[in-house]
């Protein structure tokens, strides 16, 4: 009678309570042991299990026949996948403020090409003020195909024709507020504009309420790579700088200041042209006089009302006194 070849025997690792050996040729021996086990080992141990030959992880059951059923692979536990979600949902809010702003900076230059363009023509070489512009789009990463679009647009006869309107009022606790739109539709846009006042505790007002409160200055953005502050400041002087000082751009990389009047700008651009300097951004702001001091509560009241005013697609920019 030929001889019956015995299955060989089997180790369950149970982690930290050892190596167990199982005779799997006994299927209720087998149960009983898993059993004993499954009672005394905590769960990540057993999840450990493994056969010594092929080395997948069993289940934490066995059927009376004494075979084993493979387990699930190993998945990230509870706590790492609620972390990537709320890092995921981070990154998300994140990259979705981003394109909302680079969508809204776009949106601007485009309209200043556009005006730039039917005031002095397509040719930046002729047009200074196209010139600018199209430094202010390189500036904001705007692409050069999307610059070119937008020249060309600008040129055609169904190019839009935008206006430039200021409206001025006040926010809540007094701080005044200067709104630079560029619109084809007026009653649109004072309509929005007002409800937005309206809406968080403002005043719309009549033009010159507050505009005395500000003062329009050019303002130029250099890269200081090269350059030397004393000697450019002395050059400039006589070109209409009225200051020059040290900022931070975007991304917290150095850049220099040069502010002068609005009446100035062209002559200090022309400045900077010929002496082989171009801004990194040159376009006119509105600074205002005298700020306004408020406590934190009212202050995110006020900034409620702007972070409003500068969502709507007709608003260039948006001035104001809050300190």
């Amino acid at each position: 009678m030929p001889e019956v070849e015995t299955p060989p025997k089997q180790v369950i690792t149970a982690g930290e309570h050892g190596d167990l050996t199982i005779d799997n040729t006994h299927p209720t021996k087998l149960s009983k042991a898993l059993t004993t086990v499954l009672s005394s080992a905590p769960e990540a141990a057993i999840m450990q299990g493994q056969r010594s030959a092929g080395g997948h992880a069993y289940a934490d059951r066995a059927a009376d026949t004494g075979q084993l059923t493979p387990a699930r692979p190993k998945t990230a536990n509870s706590r790492d996948s609620y972390t990537m979600g709320r890092m995921f949902e981070t990154r998300k809010h994140t990259m979705f403020a981003r394109w909302d702003r680079m969508a809204k900076q776009f949106s601007r230059v485009g309209k200043d090409i556009t005006i730039a363009v039917r005031q002095g023509g397509p040719d930046p070489a002729n047009n200074p003020t196209l010139r600018r512009v199209i430094q202010n789009g390189r500036a904001v990463n705007m692409p050069k195909d999307k610059i070119e679009t937008a020249i060309k647009r600008a040129s055609g006869k169904d190019a839009t024709d935008y206006e430039v309107v200021v409206y001025e009022g006040y926010a809540p606790h007094g701080v005044a507020v200067l709104i630079e739109t560029a619109t084809d539709n007026p009653v649109r846009t004072v309509a929005s504009v007002r409800a937005a006042f309206n809406k968080f505790g403002g005043n719309i007002g009549i033009s010159g309420s507050v505009a005395f409160m500000f003062k329009r200055m050019g303002v130029f953005r250099i890269n200081p790579a090269g350059l030397d502050a004393d000697d450019l400041e002395l050059y400039l002087i006589d070109f209409g700088l009225e200051e020059m000082g040290e900022g931070r751009g975007p991304k917290d990389e150095p850049q220099w200041v040069a502010r002068c009047l609005f009446a100035d700008f062209g002559l200090l651009q022309k400045a900077l042209e010929e002496r082989g300097i171009t801004p990194i951004s040159a376009e006119h702001e509105y600074l205002c006089i005298t700020h306004t001091d408020l406590p934190e509560e009212q202050a995110k009241e006020v900034l409620e009302l702007i972070d409003k005013l500068e969502q709507d697609d007709d608003v260039q920019n948006v001035y104001h006194t809050l300190a």
